[in-house]
């Protein structure tokens, strides 16, 4: 079975960047040998600059299993262990589970087999979805008691109360991608939250100075920590208010805008941007009208006099039935 090996120091940077490859092997761990760090790689894996190796003591991880698996001495009928949920998120030491509401009565001994299924974590939080314009999760602790947590992610420490605050793991090659972006640049943030992109742009890419503006007080608290924990001081400054009123005129060179319903915003990320600055705009858009970020951007760049050279759309993932969370990355001169 092949790996990559590469030294300790490059190990981390190797392996985020085989992850988002698609040339990672998931079923494999990393071992250590010989000061060297194999890296299992899938059999197809060809890559000049990186060396390969046939390894001589593969180790694999356990199966995953489900909560099913725990559950054999509670007095659950079969029709209702079919409704049992088949994934879940794990943010820090916390793990995020949704339940169907047949399965409400349980949910403390669902709780307690999910901790099972995790030593290393300590909280269960049944998730109830999300509301408001701050898209505030509900949430309730059905085992365990902290849910603040650090949630690592990409070389990245963010602090956040699971509780409160949102996280979205499905947002993560969209991060890490960004995080590749801003080198020397001055970039505006705008909904920045806990410093979802803020933080990897900064830690990853050095911009020259990153404004990053968040109106949730509990948000912005947990990213002032985040700032100091990933030792980024020189590089944000954060600011605290509504993008409406603080965001600055005409210095940015990067502009983004990462909240999902954040169009009578974009008059404020254009005018932020220097000529010839790019904007990262995301939108929840349904399939029929897919377009319809980039004929934003187009209609409030001529507003403003400006010209907006659309570069590239992607999705990033599925929203809600026919509904697609996209970004439009966008030059305006």
């Amino acid at each position: 079975m092949r790996a990559v090996i590469v030294s300790r120091e490059e190990a981390e940077k190797v392996r985020q960047k085989l992850l988002f490859e698609g040339a990672l092997d998931k079923t494999r761990r990393l071992v250590k040998k010989s000061g060297l760090i194999e890296i299992p790689v899938k059999e197809s894996f060809a890559k000049e600059g990186l060396t390969l190796v046939e390894q001589e003591e593969p180790r694999f991880y356990i199966p995953k299993k489900t909560p099913g698996d725990y559950l054999d001495i509670l007095d659950i009928p079969d029709s209702e262990r079919e409704l049992l949920p088949a994934g879940w998120q794990i943010l820090g030491d916390i793990i995020i589970v949704s339940l169907h509401e047949k399965l409400e009565n349980q949910k403390a001994e669902i709780g307690k087999a999910l901790l099972s299924l995790y030593p290393g974590c300590r909280t269960v939080l049944l998730d109830r979805g999300i509301s408001g314009q701050m898209r505030q999760p509900e949430r309730e602790v059905i085992a365990g008691r902290s849910t603040e947590t650090i949630h690592i992610e990409n070389g990245c420490s963010f602090k956040i109360d699971a509780m409160k605050l949102m996280y979205s793991k499905g947002n993560l090659a969209e991060r890490k991608r960004m995080s590749g972006l801003g080198e020397g640049e001055t970039v505006v943030d705008m909904f920045a939250g806990i410093g979802y992109f803020s933080i990897p742009m900064a830690v990853h890419s050095k911009p020259k100075k990153i404004f990053a503006i968040e109106i949730n007080p509990v948000a912005s608290g947990y990213l002032k920590e985040n700032i100091k924990l990933n030792r980024v001081e020189d590089v944000i400054e954060p600011v605290e208010g509504d993008c409406a009123v603080v965001t600055p005129h005409g210095i940015a060179d990067r502009v983004i805008m990462g909240y999902l319903d954040a169009h009578e915003y974009l008059k404020h990320g254009i005018r932020a941007l220097s000529p010839g600055g790019i904007i990262h705009y995301h939108e929840a858009v349904p399939e029929a009208i897919e377009r319809r970020p980039v004929e934003r951007i187009s209609a409030e760049a001529e507003k403003q006099g400006r010209d907006a050279k659309i570069i590239n759309m992607r999705r990033i993932k599925k929203y809600s039935p026919g509904v697609w969370h996209v970004v439009v990355d966008a030059r305006v001169d």
